[in-house]
């Protein structure tokens, strides 16, 4: 006892020398930069005395509690449970309907009528707007009294042939006539048809740009249609994950403008790497959201593996110390609680929280007050 009591009068002798030796130093001619080596050199010194210091108290209080009062730092600790710890590739996307197109004209004319305006659902095949289909409606009026006069004749050909009179010549001309005019008569309607532009699915009619007298030729856009409850997401992720994205993942789409987080699965990943950015394709089907818009972008993490019982603890408390990674628990010694220094493989790290290997379930793990911790250091728990 007597031993440890004179090294430890030794050491603070020595920690006095090398306090003196400070102030010297800094009352010296030497240039700042040997200033700066020996202050430096000093420090790891005191350090170095510092951990002997407490190393000695921790042995003197182990032998004898009552001799000495050991000063112990405070720590706070966790106790450590098997839980849930996924994988995941965190990256941007942006929200893009199924059915969002600009509903174009196929005809040319003059817009007679606008049957829509922005914000009007819709369903498939109704009218968005009408161009003026007055000389095609009078053709057809006209083919038809011609096809009317063109059939009459054709029956009664009919009839005289199949009672062996007049000649097949006369029929099939008859038939000819009749079978070109219906020909005609189904090509105008079907122009006619043109001259009406529909909504070719149901939605909503996000915007109107046919007007009234405008003229419009064929491709030119009248109106966008949104449907808004067939959404998707699409984002692009590096191919060091390449292996691991698999259609059926499951996906957690967080919109902020929402202030949710939507729960999907992964519908579509791309076979294809962009040259450029070193990364392919996903998409995510989204669920029916009234307030989901296009074009909104999101924070989409793909979860790609799961543990279901891991030991997990804050990444901040995991040290690198001489190429090993250690981490400090508490653990009971006699009448003292200690920090024990543990060393531990970390699987993966995710969201700030590092799965390892090393540590078990029930035991405290010190997570605030871990910085300058020593193996066998006396401790006190908050």
């Amino acid at each position: 006892m007597k031993n440890n009591h004179f090294m430890k009068a030794t050491i603070y002798t020595r920690f006095a020398v090398i306090l003196t030796a400070v102030i010297l130093a800094a009352c010296s001619a030497a240039s700042p930069d040997d200033k700066k080596a020996e202050l430096a050199k000093l420090k790891q010194q005191q350090a170095d005395i510092t951990k002997q210091i407490q190393k000695l108290e921790g042995e003197i209080a182990k032998a004898n509690p009552d001799s000495v009062k050991v000063r112990a730092k405070e720590v706070n600790v966790t106790e450590l449970a098997p839980r849930k710890f996924d994988y995941f590739v965190q990256t941007q996307g942006r929200v893009e309907a199924e059915d969002n197109i600009q509903v174009s004209s196929k005809a040319a004319g003059v817009i007679t009528a606008v049957y829509v305006q922005e914000g009007d659902a819709v369903s498939k095949g109704q009218a968005l707007a009408q161009i003026d289909n007055s000389v095609i409606l009078r053709n057809i009026e006209a083919m038809k009294s011609q096809l009317e006069l063109a059939t009459t004749v054709y029956q009664r050909q009919k009839n005289l042939w199949d009672q062996k009179i007049g000649t097949e010549v006369q029929y099939l001309q008859a038939k000819t006539t009749k079978e070109n005019l219906e020909r005609q008569v189904a090509s105008l309607q079907e122009q006619n048809s043109m001259t009406r532009v529909t909504a070719p699915y149901s939605g909503t009619v996000d915007e109107v740009t046919a007007k009234v007298g405008q003229n419009i030729a064929p491709g030119m856009p009248a109106a966008r249609i949104v449907n808004t409850s067939n959404l998707k997401l699409k984002a692009a992720v590096s191919e060091a994950y390449v292996t691991n994205i698999k259609k059926g993942n499951k996906v957690t789409v967080t919109i902020a403008e929402l202030g949710k987080d939507i729960s999907a699965t992964v519908t579509f990943v791309g076979k294809t790497i962009d040259p450029l950015s070193r990364s392919f394709p996903v998409e995510v089907k989204l669920p029916a959201e009234a307030n989901l818009r296009p074009n909104m972008t999101g924070v989409v993490r793909v979860i790609f593996h799961t543990e279901p019982a891991a030991i997990v603890v804050p990444v901040n408390v995991v040290q690198s110390v001489n190429n090993e990674k250690i981490v400090f628990i508490s653990e009971t010694d006699g009448k003292q609680t200690v920090a024990r220094r543990k060393v531990v493989k970390v699987d993966g790290v995710y969201d700030n929280q590092a799965q390892v290997q090393g540590l078990k379930a029930g035991e405290k793990i010190v997570s605030f007050g871990y910085q300058g911790l020593d193996d066998g250091q006396v401790i006190k728990t908050n």
